[in-house]
């Protein structure tokens, strides 16, 4: 698969968003790890996760201890695999979600992650959510104090805007590796991120990237059905998904959207994502759309 770089770090284009294997509706452990062995086969090399990503309140890190399961069972070399998971945020059970940018409970909580994923260092490590009761510089601080430490090997954000992407940058002493913010067709908010993110040399990884492509009328023979990236699909013989991830790579070359996937057929069709260049006229057509969503909005 192309690759893309996270500071110096070469990563696939396409990477895999882990979550949906460990929350609401998720699927046996034997289907979740034979989705993240079709992911590692099909050339992934970037799998994201989070300590929050669980169902149960007694479940916190269910799906660190999962992907570090499926690694120790895959038969394949997994030494250029990067692990990026995230510690601020948590889930009490009742599918609410809480945030903690305390400093000493980011250091306690990226100590749990080494210990579940197995790991001496973790590849990336990424504050998932600004604590609004918490200094920001506070809650970077920790991440700085765990590069020099050696317990991380690259520092992220997650859902940040410009100013906080700024001032962790600044705070990192310019070792800022990556900003995690949902961005996809239906959700473009984060455009702003995205162009500071590829002014300062540092990834993007959209999480929700496939949100506005609906799978409903992917059976369809109407052409009419469907939005520009159903109508580009059907011409090229792919998913629509598929023409939604092409697009999200055509951005920017900082951009390694991480689409969650509970099915091995699905990240080995994200995966094809990073093999798809879409021509000067099909991304006019879909900025053409972009262009008449903001006016309408």
């Amino acid at each position: 698969m192309r690759t893309r770089l996270i500071a110096d770090v070469p990563v696939s284009a396409v990477g895999l968003g882990a979550m949906p294997l460990s929350i609401e509706g998720r699927p046996d452990e034997a289907r979740a790890i034979t989705t993240i062995h079709a992911a590692l086969d099909a050339g992934v090399t970037l799998i994201d996760t989070a300590d929050s990503y669980h169902w149960h309140a007694d479940e916190i890190g269910h799906n660190e201890r999962l992907i570090a399961r499926a690694l120790a069972a895959y038969g394949g070399d997994v030494t250029d695999v990067l692990i990026a998971t995230k510690g601020g945020r948590g889930r009490p059970g009742d599918g609410s979600w809480t945030v903690n940018g305390d400093p000493r409970h980011i250091m306690r909580a990226c100590e749990a992650s080494l210990k579940r994923l197995g790991a001496d260092s973790i590849g990336l490590y990424q504050l998932h959510k600004p604590d609004p009761d918490v200094p920001f510089a506070e809650s970077v601080g920790a991440l700085r104090d765990l590069l020099d430490d050696g317990k991380i090997r690259m520092a992220g954000i997650s859902n940040v805007d410009t100013l906080q992407i700024r001032q962790a940058h600044r705070e990192l002493g310019g070792r800022l590796a990556s900003v995690q913010n949902r961005y996809s067709p239906a959700v473009r908010d984060s455009d702003p991120e995205l162009r500071l993110c590829t002014e300062l040399g540092v990834a993007f990884l959209p999480w929700s990237p496939l949100g506005g492509v609906s799978r409903s009328a992917l059976d369809s023979d109407d052409p009419a059905d469907g939005t520009p990236f159903h109508t580009i699909a059907r011409r090229r013989g792919v998913s629509p998904q598929r023409v939604c991830l092409a697009w999200h790579l055509a951005r920017s070359p900082r951009v390694v959207p991480i689409p969650g996937a509970s099915r091995p057929a699905s990240i080995r069709d994200s995966a094809a994502a990073a093999e798809l260049t879409l021509t000067a006229d099909e991304l006019a057509t879909l900025d053409r759309l972009d262009r008449l969503d903001r006016r309408r909005g």
